[in-house]
């Protein structure tokens, strides 16, 4: 495989999942793990990507200063967002997980709306802070500086004293045999808490992480109680998730 080849996978991977992996690549264009260093070295330094200890983070990834031109599938993922909406009322305690898909959503919640938001991200709470109606709630604890997301032990221990109305976890991949899954152990864990802590889970993903996964399990796809996808809820490549009493958005 030629050069150029690798690296529009590499690009292509990390566009749609935000984060690569060195050794997972390597696997996927069979070659070194030294060999995608170099081609994820070459594509951050032609400002394409971030490379990050042990793989690569898209420009959009976490990023609220991103430009929209950064976020890949970005009108994809704010028709999600616009979906999403129609699960939110007034009163509400609402958890949002990180991710660019709800960095969308907290930039499209309806200046009337009136709910109290816990998150983990700081890239959402800043965002939350412009809503004037919107009450935010910083879950503190050692923060993952590629995710910019508090993890370990503290942020697990103050989820445990939440029950919110709704979550809305995104997710690395997504698949119907093997859940919700992630790179990140330690963010799994926060995300098991947030399951933990929430009523009604929802996971709002542009279609291409469906029939994807990742090393490490956040959940069984029946834990999901909402799909929501930027693709019609009738689309077939839906169909299977209904047969888990998952509700399509």
């Amino acid at each position: 495989m030629l050069k150029e080849e690798r690296k529009q996978i590499i690009l292509n991977e990390v566009r749609i999942h935000n984060r690569v992996l060195l050794n997972d690549i390597a696997e996927l264009v069979s070659v070194s793990v030294d060999t995608v260093r170099r081609d994820i070295k070459e594509l951050h330094d032609e400002r394409k990507l971030k490379k990050v200890h042990g793989g690569a983070i898209s420009l959009g990834f976490y990023n609220h200063n991103a430009q929209e031109k950064e976020v890949y599938s970005i009108e994809k993922k704010s028709l999600i967002a616009k979906k999403a909406i129609q699960l939110l009322k007034n009163g509400q305690v609402v958890l949002f997980s990180g991710g660019t898909t709800n960095l969308e959503l907290a930039k499209e919640l309806p200046a009337s709306l009136a709910i109290t938001c816990f998150t983990p991200s700081i890239a959402i709470a800043n965002q939350l802070l412009s809503k004037n109606n919107v009450e935010v709630i910083l879950i503190g604890g050692k923060l993952s500086k590629d995710s910019q997301i508090a993890v370990g032990g503290t942020a697990i221990n103050m989820l445990a004293d939440i029950k919110a109305d709704v979550c809305f976890l995104g997710t690395n991949s997504i698949d119907f045999e093997h859940g919700l899954t992630e790179f990140d152990w330690e963010i799994v864990e926060i995300k098991k808490a947030m399951i933990r802590a929430s009523r009604k889970v929802v996971a709002p993903v542009i279609s291409e992480k469906l029939n994807s996964y990742r090393r490490y399990k956040i959940c069984n796809i029946e834990e999901v109680d909402v799909l929501i996808t930027e693709l019609d809820p009738e689309d077939k490549a839906l169909l299977k998730f209904k047969d888990k009493n998952i509700s399509i958005l």
